[in-house]
């Protein structure tokens, strides 16, 4: 027999098939019961009481929030550490996962006020922490909704519960910018949410809620001081007063829309330009002369317009979103879209102190360079001001440091940035509105701009004050010397020297802001970048 006969490989018989044992039917049912006692939440009760104060729950919030059915929740059995608060704490106060907003993958961390008054409890905030941290690692932008007190005191209590605490702190990613954090205050914020919309990129507040390290109980014991919550952190405070918030809703679905929006002129992390949505060519959006324009800015320096109108021409229909509306608004700062792609623009206001800036001006001006060279935003700059505003009020507000620190946030930014005198540009606020000399991309000047230390009728006081008093047509001579002064402030000797590159018909403002843009952006676009020095930069310095 050959030894291909051998018994090695002869037939071996079939094995009995082995079926899969099924998995343990009262595990299967522990996992619905453990699901359902955790999507209840605080129960029925607190449930509605949320609902009572016209407010969602953080489940529906999400809901509402995110594309339908796009949901992923991370941590949804987590519960207290504490074993007497085990059966307690379903998700230990925190709702947390991924979903998508406009097909864009997101991180969303949701306070849910039904437990514990959504105070923030080691593993909950742990969770919160992590789940930031992962989406950081891999490019997804992270949104807070804020509903909550602050850290829950028997987690916190003693020598061992407060560094238990720091320890999620310390752990959390540097909040270096590499990918858009917002906010939205939807409730009673204290401690930790307030926390997180101190570094956030965008914060949004619905009317009615609070933001604050603490709340009136706290104070009263703490100081003795009495204060509703609405005055320790209500809208108002922050619209007019703070600046630590950027946008303002009605209520809770104004909010959520909002969020979209913010989230619609971000990248999805530093690594990407923002999101380009139709140029004009694509939206038929026909000439982009704008006749209409000229009827818009008085040519009086002294006659007060509107601002707003004027951008709302310049750039793309329906796309600004102005940031801190109310905070000092002396200056304007507006995301917006200008042939489909995202600008930030700075605009002096002539309808607020005639357009001179103060210390909130300053501050809201590096709050929103940080933000667009963060996340390769470029910078449009309008002029319109009559320099800063003085007096023992800005003092009082620190003004020599708040102007320089708007100067060193503009050597430090690295984005593509276009500045357009279109009226009157003094002082050193030329200089802060990113005007002549200062490592613009281009300067472009309207044919009536004024552009000089001071508005002539100061300058021929400041500098012929003492002739004039002694001449005896002294009115004559001030009218000529004013006239004398206006000619050399105005946009010729500046473009002969080649400090202004171009003088431009007004009704040419959009297609030569388009122009320049493009030109900044370089061949493939990617000029663009930025370098993000300033992605460090705390967020209201």
């Amino acid at each position: 027999m050959s030894s291909s006969d051998s018994g090695h490989n002869r037939q071996m018989p079939d094995a009995p098939e082995i079926k899969p044992e099924r998995p343990d039917p009262h595990r299967m049912a522990e996992l619905v019961e453990r699901e359902a006692q955790a999507h209840a939440m605080g129960g029925a009760d607190k449930i509605e009481r949320q609902h009572a104060k016209g407010r969602l729950t953080a489940r529906e919030r999400i809901e509402r929030l995110l594309d339908p059915d796009s949901f992923d929740e991370q941590g949804l059995h987590a519960h207290s550490d504490l074993p007497e608060a085990a059966d307690r704490t379903p998700a230990d106060g925190k709702v947390a996962g991924f979903g998508r907003i406009d097909t864009r993958t997101v991180f969303i961390g949701a306070d849910d006020v039904t437990v514990m008054a959504g105070a923030g409890g080691r593993v909950g905030v742990g969770k919160l922490f992590k789940g930031m941290k992962y989406a950081t690692e891999k490019g997804y932008p992270c949104i807070q909704l804020g509903d909550a007190g602050g850290a829950r005191v028997p987690d916190i209590m003693g020598s061992a519960g407060m560094m238990s605490m720091v320890y999620p702190i310390q752990n959390a990613p540097p909040r270096d910018r590499r990918v858009p954090l917002i906010t939205a205050i939807m409730g009673e914020c204290f401690g930790g949410s307030a926390w997180t919309a101190s570094i956030s990129d965008i914060v949004i507040q619905v009317k009615g809620t609070a933001m604050c390290v603490g709340g009136p109980s706290i104070l009263e014991v703490a100081t003795g001081e009495n204060a509703s919550t609405e005055e320790l952190g209500g809208w108002k405070l922050h619209a007019n007063v703070t600046g630590q918030v950027d946008l303002f809703a009605e209520d809770e679905m104004d909010c959520l829309a909002l969020v979209r929006k913010a989230l619609s002129y971000l990248p999805n992390n530093a690594n990407e330009l923002p999101p380009v949505i139709g140029s004009d060519a694509e939206r038929g959006a026909g000439s982009n002369r704008l006749e209409a324009i000229l009827d818009l800015v008085p040519s009086d320096p002294r006659s007060v317009y509107d601002m707003h109108k004027l951008m709302e021409a310049v750039f793309d229909a329906g796309s600004l979103l102005e940031l801190k509306p109310n905070f000092d608004g002396s200056l304007i700062t507006a995301l917006a879209r200008l042939d489909g792609k995202v600008v930030g623009v700075l605009a002096n206001n002539p309808k607020v102190t005639a357009g001179a800036m103060g210390p909130g001006a300053c501050q809201k001006a590096v709050s929103f360079i940080c933000l667009c060279d963060s996340f390769h935003i470029p910078l449009v700059f309008l002029h319109d001001t009559p320099g800063f505003f003085v007096g023992k009020r800005a003092e009082e507000g620190a003004m020599p440091l708040r102007i320089m620190n708007w100067i060193e946030a503009l050597h430090q930014s690295t984005v593509p940035r276009i500045s357009l005198i279109v009226r009157k540009s003094y002082g050193m606020a030329h200089c802060n509105m990113a005007g002549g000399n200062m490592g613009c991309d281009s300067v472009l000047a309207w044919p009536g701009a004024d552009i000089s230390f001071m508005a002539p009728a100061v300058a021929v006081n400041v500098v012929y004050g003492r002739k004039l008093a002694e001449m005896e047509n002294s009115h004559e001579a001030r009218q000529a010397l004013m006239e004398e002064i206006s000619r050399a402030n105005a946009p010729w000797e500046a473009a002969g020297v080649n400090y202004i590159d171009r003088v431009i018909d007004p009704r040419d403002t959009r297609l030569e802001l388009i122009r320049a843009l493009e030109r900044a952006r370089g061949v493939d676009g990617q000029g663009g970048r930025s370098q993000r020095r300033l992605a460090n930069w705390p967020r209201m310095a």
